[in-house]
């Protein structure tokens, strides 16, 4: 008994030690029950200067993702490629209708054309016929008034058009606006390239008119075409880019440093940013040029 008694007798210290403990436990119990510890959001989301900084963010979402897509320069409409068809929207069916027409050497002029051709919705048209440039002597009021005027003119069907691979000296010079020379001069060009390979090559010779050229193509088209083996654009030096009809080498240089600068080019309306690219030159890269990854 006296040893069991002895647990519980406590000198002065310790019955300090023992009052403080049970000071802090009391302290712990009135806190834990009086003070509330449940989580509260100590960021008011709906405040107005979250909201703005949020309306601020989607504003630069939204801009990286416009940035992010390819953007769109004007281009020709007779030279939509699958991929261009492609990126703009148009449907296999629609770029196929295109190319069918294309090659009975028929010519898109308007956005009606494009349309009628095509047979691509209004809401499609819309977007993409304001980007749709057209050759000058198609814009240019002035010369198809000029053109229309001319006495005797009645536009022939492709079958009643002379193969112009096959057209003489004489055949040639039976059209208004050409004579000795500029005849010779179409024949000399055409010996150069081995053979016609598109109509539009024709104005490549140095000296016809658009006029001039398009009173030819009323009377000649390319029926029997040279056939070209293209060189993928991507893979070639600023050299070979250079042999293409009407590109001189600085054009050339150029379009080869874009590539590499670009690592590769997906669609030739890119070409059309480039420092002396006009859209008959674009044309003639078409013809002899294509675009496959490296």
């Amino acid at each position: 008994m006296e040893k069991f008694k002895s647990h519980f007798v406590f000198n002065k210290s310790q019955r300090n030690g023992i009052l403080f403990l049970l000071i802090v436990i009391v302290i712990f119990f009135g806190i834990y029950h009086f003070i509330d510890f449940s989580e509260e959001d100590v960021l008011v989301t709906n405040s107005l200067e979250i909201s703005k900084i949020q309306n601020e963010l989607d504003s630069l979402r939204l801009i990286e993702i416009a940035s992010r897509k390819p953007k769109m320069y004007p281009f020709n409409p007779n030279f939509i490629t699958d991929f261009k068809g492609y990126t703009l929207g148009m449907s296999p069916e629609e770029i196929d209708r295109l190319k069918k027409f294309r090659e009975k050497d028929q010519w898109i002029n308007s956005v009606k054309d494009f349309q009628e051709v095509t047979k691509v919705s209004d809401s499609l048209l819309n977007k993409i016929s304001p980007f749709f440039k057209f050759p000058d002597w198609v814009t240019n009021s002035k010369q198809k008034k000029v053109y229309a005027n001319n006495k005797g003119f009645k536009e022939k069907s492709f079958a009643q058009k002379t193969d112009l691979n096959k057209a003489t000296l004489e055949e040639l010079q039976q059209v208004s606006g050409i004579g000795s020379a500029l005849s010779q001069r179409i024949l000399d060009y055409r010996e150069k390239l081995g053979g016609f390979s598109d109509n539009m090559q024709l104005y490549n010779v140095y000296g016809l008119t658009p006029e001039v050229v398009q009173r030819v193509l009323n009377e000649f088209a390319v029926k029997t075409p040279k056939k070209i083996l293209k060189m993928n654009l991507n893979k070639i030096s600023a050299s070979d880019i250079a042999t293409v009809p009407g590109i001189s080498f600085e054009l050339a240089k150029r379009i080869w440093e874009y590539r590499i600068l670009n690592e590769q080019i997906k669609s030739f309306s890119e070409l059309e940013k480039i420092e002396g690219m006009t859209p008959r030159k674009l044309q003639g890269i078409q013809l002899y040029l294509k675009l496959e990854k490296k």
